[in-house]
């Protein structure tokens, strides 16, 4: 880990995450690629408890908005994440992915809101379509219909299906 980068894990807070393939080359440029990344991150997610807010996949990198799982830290779900990634998508190369990413710890409502806007505005900024519904590898679809795409998205039609919270009282 470079010289004074700290990562705050176990906060009780949302990881804005960001990695990048090796050498920032588009490996993800191909709907393939993005396919199966997506089979899994959901597989990898729904194994480990963890709850995705947002993501989207460009062609040379990712960024998830994600909590922190229940029974591992953030760093070994996204180590699993790119392993098994990896391991699929590498081919002939030696290598996948960077083997750094960008985790910044996000509190509050209207932070959580500005990161899943950034995410879902990426492919617009940088030119891949014209709207953000028109990009197929993103969670904002979900957002904006409550459809379940290829990954389970946790949001307010999500928690909607899961159906009201069941107060216990102590005896």
């Amino acid at each position: 880990m470079p010289y004074g980068l700290r990562r705050f894990q176990r906060a009780e807070a949302l990881h804005f995450i960001t990695f990048s393939c090796f050498r920032r080359l588009p490996l993800l440029e191909a709907p393939e690629p993005k396919d199966l990344f997506e089979v899994v991150l959901e597989h990898t997610r729904a194994r480990h408890q963890a709850r995705v807010y947002a993501y989207v996949l460009m062609p040379e990198h990712v960024h998830l908005l994600i909590n922190e799982p229940p029974s591992i830290l953030v760093a070994q779900f996204l180590k699993a994440l790119k392993q098994i990634t990896s391991r699929k998508l590498r081919g002939d190369r030696p290598q996948f992915w960077q083997d750094r990413y960008f985790d910044a710890n996000i509190h509050g409502e209207s932070a959580r809101a500005e990161v899943i806007r950034y995410i879902h505005r990426n492919p617009v900024k940088r030119g891949l379509v014209a709207s953000p519904e028109q990009y197929p590898w993103s969670s904002f679809n979900h957002y904006a219909t409550g459809l379940r795409g290829a990954i389970e998205i946790e949001s307010e039609w999500t928690a909607r299906l899961r159906g009201p919270l069941i107060a216990i009282k102590p005896r």
